[in-house]
């Protein structure tokens, strides 16, 4: 038998090999523009870092689901790894958009003619990433009140709940990488198109900066304070 027959593919669907078939690489870069439909040809640089980000926070998003129910069903360990997944993607996501810096700021004024209303403020998975966190804030506190914990206490007896004080380190670094994404981002706009402009959606640019201060979890943020002032010399 020769090599060719022995690597013929054996999953369905479109594709010379399983590689294409089982990741459908034919489906997935349909997705993306081609060359004779680009106004600029940087349309497939941005194309293709907002639609590797949201394939990140996708899977994010649902890390973050599935951390919660882990959660309320009292696998702390299990949830912990996946929040660390979780963080992970939204690294990448965040790395992903120094390559929108290799735009010139004159040119991409051609991409932008054709992206509509479209705005990072639409993200289906910045949505359900937003989404998921509430309930995965609540599960936390469920967790610390059946060990009959305060949130202070979560801290300073941290080594003897190791897991749950692991927990509480994993969502704050979760809150902060969102908010790393929002300074990162709003930069790249701001070196982009400048900051006293209209965004796509008829938003000022400044707006998106405010965004900045938003916290998903701002009982951990404030708790820094009280514990800081436990500690203050009389």
């Amino acid at each position: 038998m020769s090599e060719r027959e022995v690597l013929r593919p054996v999953l369905t669907g479109e594709g010379s090999s399983d590689y294409e078939r089982y990741l459908r690489t034919d489906a997935l870069l349909r997705l993306q523009k081609t060359a004779d439909e680009w106004v600029h040809r940087d349309e497939l640089l941005f194309q293709t870092v907002h639609q590797s980000s949201e394939l990140w926070l996708n899977l994010a998003w649902h890390e973050v689901e599935e951390a919660g129910r882990l959660v309320s069903a009292e696998d702390l360990p299990a949830a912990n790894r996946l929040l660390r997944r979780a963080i992970h993607c939204l690294r990448l996501v965040t790395e992903a958009l120094d390559m929108l810096e290799h735009m010139s700021p004159w040119e991409y004024t051609e991409v932008r003619k054709v992206l509509g209303h479209g705005s990072g403020f639409d993200s289906p998975g910045f949505r359900e990433l937003r989404r998921v966190a509430k309930p995965l804030g609540e599960a936390f506190h469920d967790a610390r009140e059946r060990e009959g914990l305060s949130l202070i206490e979560v801290y300073t007896q941290g080594r003897q709940h190791e897991d749950l004080y692991t927990l509480a380190e994993l969502l704050i670094e979760l809150d902060e990488r969102i908010t790393v994404w929002r300074v990162r981002h709003f930069k790249v706009v701001q070196r982009t198109i400048g900051a006293d402009v209209i965004g796509t959606q008829g938003t000022p640019v400044e707006v998106m900066g405010r965004l900045i201060h938003h916290s998903f979890f701002p009982e951990l943020w404030d708790v820094r304070n009280d514990l800081t002032r436990m500690n203050l010399p009389e």
